[in-house]
């Protein structure tokens, strides 16, 4: 994935995210806690390539 996809992809991602929220309150932390696991892994993920190759 580059740059521009996840550019793409975090506004749609907050839509659901804010859609599911008002039907169901109760999500909240877990789809806050998925997303920030997902844009965290996503944001990590090149760098765990460069450290293995050297």
């Amino acid at each position: 994935m580059t740059a521009v996809d996840i550019v793409v992809i975090e506004p749609l991602v907050a839509l659901i995210f804010g859609i599911l929220i008002l039907i169901l309150p109760k999500l909240l932390n877990y789809l806050i806690a998925i997303y920030l696991i997902f844009i965290g892994l996503v944001g990590l993920w090149p760098h765990f390539f460069t450290h293995l190759v050297h």
